[in-house]
């Protein structure tokens, strides 16, 4: 399970192989906000060229908006390209651009409209997982209320689960040298069912994987309930406290140890 993915500019192409021996588990090559207009042309060419390479880490592309030509030009140039793990959709605002997709694809929702689609949009056959763009979101609906934003969230949680896509990703902490808010907000985040982030610089990436591996508490819990599975033998059973354990409890306990395991040297 994907944990960490961090953005790079497509216009610094010196930055990709750094980026992607950061930590993160997938890299996201920008071509879209993080590119100056003059430069988009020559950030699509930077990444089709780092993708013909071969990258030793998951590689997804942000392209342009595709309700523009430039960002339908992107979506052409990426199709079939070696190396590319998905492209990721910003502003995607209902299914209306998705039937043209023929290739891996992330939908970020960063507006009402996306928001209120989150359903229809998850649900798109081309569609392999969604996100939140929080920045645009916030400064579209002048959101100041943690709580308002929180349940935007839930409902892309909702949106992402019932549609059997991967849990949702937290959007990006602006602010690089604001580990203890980072911490903080990957906690609350990973409270409402969301899972992993979008990372802006390379040192936000340890904190990330910190925030999201399993607590000494809740991986004590998870290998007491496996090893009770395993003493048991039964497929439903009661711990001596009188926890009750059945199938769910213990997938979610195994999941549990199998990312602990996987974040122990975080």
């Amino acid at each position: 399970m994907t944990v960490t993915w961090l953005y790079v500019p497509g216009d610094r192409p010196e930055r990709f192989a750094k980026a992607a021996a950061s930590g993160a588990d997938e890299i996201i090559i920008d071509l879209e906000d993080a590119v100056a207009p003059d430069h988009k042309d020559q950030a699509r060419a930077n990444a089709l060229a780092y993708l013909h390479t071969n990258p030793r880490v998951p590689t997804q592309v942000r392209i342009n908006d595709l309700t523009t030509q430039r960002g339908r030009d992107d979506l052409a140039a990426l199709t079939g390209a070696p190396g590319l793990t998905a492209v990721r959709l910003p502003k995607v605002e209902s299914t209306a651009t998705l039937d043209t997709l023929d290739v891996p694809a992330c939908a970020l929702l960063e507006s009402a409209a996306g928001i209120l689609n989150a359903a229809a949009i998850a649900a798109h056959p081309r569609i392999t997982a969604v996100a939140l763009g929080e920045q645009d979101l916030t400064a579209e609906l002048s959101l100041t209320s943690p709580a308002a934003l929180d349940h935007l969230r839930l409902q892309v949680v909702l949106a992402a689960a019932a549609a059997g896509l991967p849990p949702v990703p937290m959007s990006v902490h602006p602010d690089v040298h604001d580990e203890q808010g980072l911490i903080a907000s990957c906690t609350a985040g990973r409270a409402l069912g969301m899972f992993g982030r979008t990372a802006i610089h390379p040192r936000q990436i340890p904190a990330i994987r910190r925030a999201f591996r399993p607590t000494p508490e809740e991986t004590a819990r998870a290998a007491e309930i496996v090893q009770a599975a395993t003493a048991t033998g039964q497929a439903a059973f009661t711990l001596p406290d009188g926890r009750f354990v059945d199938a769910p409890v213990l997938a979610k306990a195994r999941r549990t140890l199998a990312l602990a395991d996987r974040l122990a040297d975080s």
